[in-house]
């Protein structure tokens, strides 16, 4: 994952292509893209389905079976239950005012890359024409729960999209972000253990969700029951207005995690990846069934679904691209690692995958996880949350906080661990993971479910304290440098001068971490001060570099700086 200084820049590259590439192919696709737009799934007996929303209070909702409640660790709980377009017209009315406040966030991401208004609405036509196909690869029953729930998503953003073409759109929002490779919003890492590696011999499993779309934007967390007509009921853990999943159980102890790899920028979305997990949650038991439904999916990204299963008692790697598809387990081990290379056969001597491990972060946190399993001998879920909340290095090196090397980037939008056979799970709350782990006993979930008592059903008994990090100066200190980071950034494009002495107390915030050299290192360069510059540079190059791009950028300005003082 390349780093956030770098995003902005790449991202401009990256809109300049598609916007060159684009026109052309919104001139010969125009009839294509308005048939898209005007797709819609069957929405019979809709107008019947009664949509009575009661307030109980600022924090919970309730309509007929289905609820909604704030807990104390400010978890949003959504309960839900019935047919496609029962489910989502409970699940958008319950959260409507989440619905907003994500779009806002996401939309309010996007406009920091894009701030132009005429870019933007040329940007929505791309998207149009991107996703022109994305309703034909999409499952009837999730377009039509989609539908149910866009009815109650905001008209603020009518001029980017309606809103059910917006939120089928927004389940894509994965893929296309790390398929974008120069800017990859996710890298996630995960672990499975068994037999004499934990402490009851049974499967646990955990991961980070590394997906990054702003701080608003992973606020407010939803964690959904879901009780649909067809198929077993599941709990995911996500964000208001997502139907899709990407970390859940089902009530037969299988789990779903996705990790991305390696992807080429694709021409035409088809089945988005938070689609096709949805699916096996909902519908498979086992990792044979898993397998078939992603198997008969085409996908439009590289990813990793790491599948566990209290009923195989084991944990495989589905590992899916457009044009290739294999199946990791190990043998004769009682561990299982994701970062974001894959490890199948299917993959030995795919180009993409082999340059993701040679110049990615990916085999760094691999790496590193491997270190820490191997540290703990008999692993709980206690233990599992301290790993994910991990922010060394290799043999515990300080790499600064926030290195994207680290399994803790500080920039999670949620960790969650899963004990699958008991089928209990804990989801973390803010910030990052570094709250506390909420537990959740899904058989306790599914047999009271719809007694609306407004009453959370998390098992406090069995919850994970926070991580006392985050009452530390240290903590303290790296949010004032994330503050601070972005003010000499936009200083450094504007030209602005920053004081002295504060650029020294950011230096001491973080002084780990590499990237607080280059930040200081193109704010010099910008200002003219080559030798300010050149040392904050050479600063940068004695810590832990992120990528092989990373590295190759900070020799390319120790060399411009130099011959600026020369």
């Amino acid at each position: 994952m390349p780093n956030r200084t770098t995003n902005l820049h790449q991202m401009r590259v990256n809109t300049h292509f598609y916007i060159g590439f684009s026109i052309i192919w919104l001139v010969c696709s125009a009839c294509g893209v308005k048939k898209s737009l005007a797709a819609r799934p069957d929405t019979t007996g809709i107008q019947s389905i009664d949509t009575t929303r009661v307030q109980h209070s600022l924090t919970q909702y309730s309509l007929n079976k289905n609820s909604l409640q704030q807990n104390e660790q400010g978890i949003w709980e959504l309960y839900v239950t019935g047919s496609p377009l029962e489910r989502g017209l409970s699940a958008g009315n319950l959260t409507r005012e989440l619905i907003q406040t994500q779009e806002d966030a996401f939309v309010g991401k996007i406009k920091e890359f894009i701030p132009s208004q005429g870019y933007l609405k040329l940007i929505s036509k791309i998207v149009a024409w991107y996703n022109r196909k994305l309703h034909l690869h999409v499952p009837e029953e999730y377009k039509q729960e989609i539908y149910a729930l866009s009815r109650y998503a905001p008209d603020t953003y009518n001029d980017v999209a309606m809103p059910y073409v917006r939120m089928l759109y927004a389940h894509g929002a994965h893929d296309i972000g790390h398929a974008l490779q120069d800017l990859m919003l996710v890298g996630c890492t995960s672990f499975a253990a068994w037999g004499d590696k934990t402490a009851d011999g049974k499967l646990l499993i955990g991961r980070n969700f590394d997906f990054y779309a702003g701080d608003d934007f992973a606020k407010q967390k939803v964690v959904t029951f879901m009780k649909p007509d067809s198929g077993y009921p599941f709990m995911s853990y996500g964000w208001a207005g997502m139907i899709g999943v990407v970390s859940g159980m089902n009530l037969q102890g299988l789990t779903v995690t996705i990790n991305a790899g390696k992807s080429k920028i694709p021409l035409q979305a088809k089945t988005p990846i938070s689609i096709v997990a949805r699916e096996i949650l909902q519908y498979a038991s086992t990792i044979e069934e898993a397998i078939a439904i992603a198997q008969k999916r085409e996908v439009f990204v590289s990813e990793s679904i790491m599948i566990g299963s209290a009923i195989d008692r084991k944990v495989v790697l589905i590992e899916v691209a457009p044009s290739n598809f294999g199946v990791y387990e190990v043998a004769n081990s009682n561990q299982l690692i994701c970062a974001n290379h894959f490890q199948s056969n299917a993959y030995a001597q795919d180009t993409r995958n082999q340059q993701a491990i040679a110049e990615s972060h990916s085999l760094y946190r691999y790496q590193r996880m491997q270190e820490l399993l191997a540290a703990s001998e008999k692993l709980t879920p206690t233990h599992a949350a301290a790993i994910l909340r991990n922010r060394e290095g290799l043999e515990n090196a300080a790499i600064g906080y926030g290195n994207e090397k680290a399994l803790n980037q500080l920039l999670a939008h949620h960790g969650i661990i899963f004990q699958p056979q008991d089928r209990k799970v804990w989801v973390s709350t803010a910030p990052y993971q570094l709250g506390t782990f909420v537990a959740y006993d899904l058989k306790q979930v599914f047999e009271q479910m719809n007694s609306n008592s407004g009453t959370s059903l998390a098992v406090t008994s069995l919850n994970i304290p926070e991580d006392p990090f985050v009452h530390t100066d240290t903590y303290h200190n790296y949010e004032r440098f994330r503050a601070l980071s972005k003010t000499i950034e936009q200083a450094t494009a504007a030209k602005k001068t920053i004081p002295a002495q504060q650029l020294v107390a950011y230096e001491q915030l973080n002084a780990d971490y590499w990237r607080t050299y280059q930040i200081l290192g193109a704010y010099h360069y910008a200002h003219k001060a080559y030798k300010k510059a050149l040392i904050a540079y050479k600063q940068a190059s004695r810590r832990e570099i992120t990528t092989v791009q990373d590295a190759a950028h900070i020799r390319k300005y120790i060399k411009k700086a130099t011959r600026r003082l020369r």
